[in-house]
């Protein structure tokens, strides 16, 4: 690829990024059904068949927002390699109740589906799951590779997370500090399970 050919593959991705942040502001209060191409276009400032040329569809544009969001919330619940293992995992959960507090509509697209319950959407919630576990695993074991076990009943207490991170920014009744505190203590509830089920995986020692 030659100077000209790389300047123009890169004016095109930083162009699709932008398209892509504008999305995000667009849908940020927004439902997906509420704004038609048009909208979008109109208030992005941008001609619509750019975002075909792009994204292909309304549809292909909001997933790319959804995965976009995806990547923003996974980078910043695991962005505290050097802490210690306690510490490392409460700085992740805060992350991710700090993320979903920040961007309410993104998060409960990522974790309700919200354009269709179908294999692609899934895909990314699931991606989202994989990457969330693999984070708690590696800040409290110092590795990824856990027994089925472990992955299930850490996927057993990130599915209630999302239920009540969902509840809580939806009515908001509890400040983020104590839900993050409430998140901790069931995960360490279901830490010392895993120890008992597999005791070569032990849990940390309570704070």
């Amino acid at each position: 690829m030659n100077n000209s050919q790389q300047r123009g593959t890169d004016r095109s991705a930083a162009r699709r990024a932008d398209l892509i942040a504008i999305g995000r502001k667009l849908f940020a209060d927004t439902s997906y059904d509420a704004l038609s191409m048009d909208d979008i276009a109109k208030q992005a400032g941008v001609a619509k068949g750019l975002i075909y040329y792009y994204f292909k569809s309304k549809r292909g544009y909001y997933l790319a927002i959804i995965e976009d969001s995806v990547a923003d919330l996974v980078a910043r619940a695991g962005r505290h390699d050097g802490l210690p293992p306690v510490e490392r995992v409460q700085r992740t959960i805060d992350g991710y109740l700090r993320y979903a507090e920040q961007h309410q509509a993104a998060y409960r697209a990522i974790i309700s589906g919200g354009v269709g319950f179908d294999a692609e959407v899934h895909a990314i919630r699931d991606g989202v799951r994989e990457a969330m576990i693999k984070t708690i695993a590696e800040g409290t074991y110092g590795r990824a590779d856990i027994p089925c076990l472990a992955r299930t009943a850490l996927l057993g207490w990130l599915c209630s997370v999302e239920g009540i991170t969902l509840d809580w920014v939806g009515h908001r009744g509890l400040p983020r500090e104590r839900v993050c505190a409430l998140l901790v203590r069931t995960l360490g509830d279901t830490l010392r399970v895993i120890e008992d089920f597999e005791p070569s995986f032990p849990a940390p020692a309570r704070p």
